[in-house]
């Protein structure tokens, strides 16, 4: 599933591209079809991100509200398009400005493609913990909650209720990074703990939008191997059970939390 540093570069994109003007948007599979209908020919005002949420703001005061899940995925191309290739749940096609270059994108399988209203998109937000991607976001609320919580860090890191926008590797690599045990309740954790994992987190997750990819080792401990070959995360622990360490050289684990695969070195990051 995307993480949050996805949807933030999709967000920026298309309030580059199709902001201050007109977009025509259509449903070419037809699942949509009411949904476009109500933002056809309308103004886009803004595209944000929070945590894994797209959000396409219009002049009529509604929004499409975009969650790509699993399957979700954006097609971006110059206009003029073509004719849709595959079950496309939603097309936009515009230009932010008159002199602009004609942009189109396409969106196939997504959990969710749907108009809400106002009231509707402030109750999804207010549902989100703080998103570390966010101007001026407050990480007090998250802190407030994983220090009152006995659920384990890996589990919690991972609520978007608690954090927005976290998901499986930004987990596993942010507890390595700093030595703590997945499994350590989060009550555990000391404050100063707290502001050393958020302030590293801002930066990792601008990182990503940065340079469109998840980029966690630091450079002291890259040594080149197969693993951080282009476009393919540069992880430590993540999707490495039953490798070395690569600080330690102890064997990677692997178990699943809360239905999601977890990654850990037993000896950098002691129970």
């Amino acid at each position: 599933m995307p993480e949050g540093h996805t949807l933030h570069r999709l967000a920026k994109l298309h309030h580059q591209r199709f902001a201050g003007g007109v977009v025509r948007v259509s449903s070419p599979q037809g699942r949509f079809a009411e949904g476009a209908a109500l933002v056809d020919g309308r103004t886009l005002v803004r595209a944000e991100a929070w945590g894994k949420h797209l959000l396409h703001h219009y002049d009529s005061g509604v929004a499409v509200h975009v969650h790509l899940g699993l399957y979700g995925t954006f097609t971006e191309s110059a206009g003029p398009l073509g004719d849709p290739v595959g079950q496309v749940r939603m097309r936009m096609v515009g230009a932010g400005r008159a002199d602009a270059q004609l942009y189109g994108a396409d969106l196939r399988g997504p959990t969710a493609c749907e108009v809400l209203h106002q009231p509707e998109v402030a109750a999804l937000t207010a549902r989100l913990g703080p998103d570390p991607l966010r101007r001026n976001a407050d990480p007090s609320p998250a802190r407030d909650r994983i220090r009152r919580s006995a659920r384990p860090l890996g589990a919690l890191l991972m609520d978007q209720k608690v954090l927005a926008g976290v998901g499986n590797v930004y987990r596993a690599e942010l507890l390595f990074r700093h030595g703590i045990s997945p499994h350590r309740p989060g009550r555990e954790l000391s404050p100063a703990e707290w502001d050393e994992l958020w302030a590293d987190l801002v930066e990792l997750m601008r990182v990503g939008v940065r340079r469109g990819k998840i980029v966690v080792v630091r450079r002291e401990h890259d040594h080149g191997a197969p693993s951080y070959t282009e476009g393919k995360p540069r992880t430590y622990v993540y999707r490495r059970a039953g490798d070395p360490c690569r600080l330690c050289g102890s064997t990677v684990l692997h178990s699943v939390l809360d239905g999601r695969n977890l990654f850990w070195c037993p000896s950098c990051q002691p129970s």
